[in-house]
């Protein structure tokens, strides 16, 4: 990294020289070399990255890494008594030192050239790979104001690469609604009937192979990027703990939606509260999922009030934003019917989980109850609690119970009265 920081210096002090026509060895900026260690290549994953790249780069990473190298951008414009307009920048609330704006990097790029400066704005555009792989962008120019005057921006992902060479996690937060669920069983941990595990086998197909599918049979100019796929049924079915082992399986982590905090009173806040999730997501090898989604994607109503016309505003918006979004996005309800008919129509999978039949439930609780606690009355013990009718999750809950009473009573083995009390329990529950 420090060659790369003493190139970059080198860069900014020739191009100040060059522009107010300072004496200077050098002709061009691009008259001095990037280094050669490759730093830069390994960090962002990405080969053959061009002179204005990685001045950009560095440029976004300076306030993070070396932020008094940009205090050259302070000099005052003697003549009107202020900051030179074409150096650009900004403030923020408590850093003291200069945050660099498109209008720096055009500056520095471009001088007073306009075709340069066409050609560095066409860096910060939706189809570079800087936008694509979430290495850095342009936020924050008002409706208005000049493109380049937006504020120069690294992501935190790229920042956790270069500071701590690790994948960026984002973290639960008012600014990122989302959190991410994991789970250590495994996939053959799981108990579904044969259809449930067939279509979820589907999914998987499409993950491992969807890109290469779209691509040999052309595919791609009929069908959208992405795939969407609705669970309901019962609570405690494992429409969770599929969407979670989904992502375990593919190596894509999984972000569960806090409806929470996407859904707003107030006109227009859910739509940007669920933007922050999508634009984050939108170039990351993530499942998002919308657990109790009918809350947010449920039915539209006939407009009689400004209030349903915000309201079925508010469905068309997320619609759209589904339907775009082009990675693996998972709803999750207990009843289909709430889900508005517009969004079922687009998903490529539509599945029920059911309860589970007498046969499954004696293998959950043969799968989650420690062989210690089962004497010689293993059989028995199994036969009573498989006769109960409880969904997995409920399951898991009787086997708590259960624990905690034989903690209770300092013993180490599972008898026929703690468990009719425990499943007694969980009855009165529903």
């Amino acid at each position: 990294m420090q060659s790369h920081i003493i190139w970059f210096n080198q860069v900014l002090k020739v191009a100040i020289q060059l522009y107010f026509q300072q004496g200077c060895e050098y002709k061009s900026i691009e008259d001095i070399e990037p280094p050669s260690d490759e730093w830069l290549e390994d960090v962002v994953e990405q080969n053959n990255i061009s002179f204005e790249e990685s001045f950009v780069i560095m440029l976004a990473l300076m306030p993070h890494i070396s932020p008094q190298n940009l205090d050259i951008f302070f000099a005052q414009n003697k003549t009107f008594g202020r900051q030179y307009t074409e150096f650009g920048g900004w403030k923020g609330l408590s850093h003291a030192g200069f945050l660099p704006t498109g209008e720096t990097a055009a500056f520095v790029l471009a001088g007073e050239d306009i075709e340069k400066r066409k050609k560095i704005a066409r860096l910060f555009s939706k189809d570079h790979w800087f936008y694509k792989q979430y290495i850095l962008r342009l936020e924050g120019a008002n409706e208005g104001e000049p493109f380049l005057s937006g504020q120069l921006r690294v992501s935190e992902e790229f920042l956790s690469k270069v500071f701590y060479d690790t994948e960026y996690k984002p973290d639960y937060s008012v600014g990122f609604p989302a959190k991410r669920i994991t789970t250590e069983l495994q996939w053959s941990d799981m108990v579904l009937d044969y259809r449930v595990s067939t279509e979820l086998d589907e999914i998987n197909t499409w993950i491992f192979e969807g890109n290469s599918i779209m691509r040999k049979w052309g595919l791609s100019k009929f069908m959208k990027a992405g795939y969407r796929a609705l669970f309901y049924g019962p609570s405690g079915t494992g429409k969770t703990l599929a969407a979670t082992l989904l992502g375990k399986k593919n190596n894509m982590d999984v972000y569960r939606v806090d409806l929470s905090m996407i859904i707003s009173k107030y006109i227009g806040e859910t739509e940007k509260n669920l933007a922050k999730v999508f634009d984050l997501a939108e170039n990351r090898n993530w499942i998002l999922f919308f657990d109790e989604a009918d809350a947010l994607f449920g039915k539209r109503t006939s407009t009689n009030t400004s209030n349903d016309r915000y309201a079925n505003q508010e469905v068309a918006y997320l619609l759209q934003r589904i339907e775009d979004f082009p990675g693996m996005i998972i709803l999750a309800t207990n009843l289909k019917s709430n889900i508005d008919e517009a969004f079922s129509r687009r998903f490529q999978s539509v599945i029920y989980f059911p309860m589970p039949t007498d046969e499954l439930r004696r293998e959950l609780w043969q799968n989650m109850l420690p062989k210690e606690w089962l004497g010689n009355n293993a059989e028995q013990l199994l036969n009573i609690a498989a006769e109960t009718e409880l969904s997995g999750g409920s399951i898991i809950n009787v086997v708590r119970r259960c624990a905690l009473k034989m903690a209770r009573y300092g013993i180490t083995y599972l008898d026929e009265r703690i468990l009719k009390e425990s499943l007694s329990a969980e009855k009165l529950k529903k």
